[in-house]
């Protein structure tokens, strides 16, 4: 089965060895010496839990590369984080959208799962 599934491989100073998980599956992950063997040993978990999720006629997730994104999302705040970002973006002269895209373009990538 030919899926085109998002994997994330990294060494995990906790473990001592690699860790990989497939995105679209929460809770699926492994661990291995060596990085290619923890992306084999994924892809591996991947193909049983898909065949698993047909045989039960569950849905397949949907790879993110496979989805259709419009570039809008909603984000709800409490009113007073709301006003101190609306403050910073106008020091800045800047709107907010683009205050927030900014925050979110600087913010450090989350490896935490």
């Amino acid at each position: 089965m030919e899926h085109h599934y998002t994997y994330r491989v990294e060494w995990s100073d906790e473990r001592y060895e690699y860790t990989a998980r497939c995105l679209e599956i929460r809770g699926l992950w492994v661990a291995a010496p060596t990085a290619q063997q923890a992306l084999a040993m994924i892809e591996a978990e991947v193909e049983q839990n898909l065949r698993s999720n047909e045989e039960l006629g569950l849905p397949l997730p949907t790879p993110l590369t496979e989805q259709n994104f419009s570039g809008r999302f909603m984000v709800r705040t409490s009113p007073s984080l709301h006003a101190r970002l609306m403050v910073e973006a106008t020091e800045q002269g800047v709107s907010l959208n683009q205050w927030v895209v900014q925050k979110l373009v600087d913010r450090r990538p989350s490896l935490d799962w």
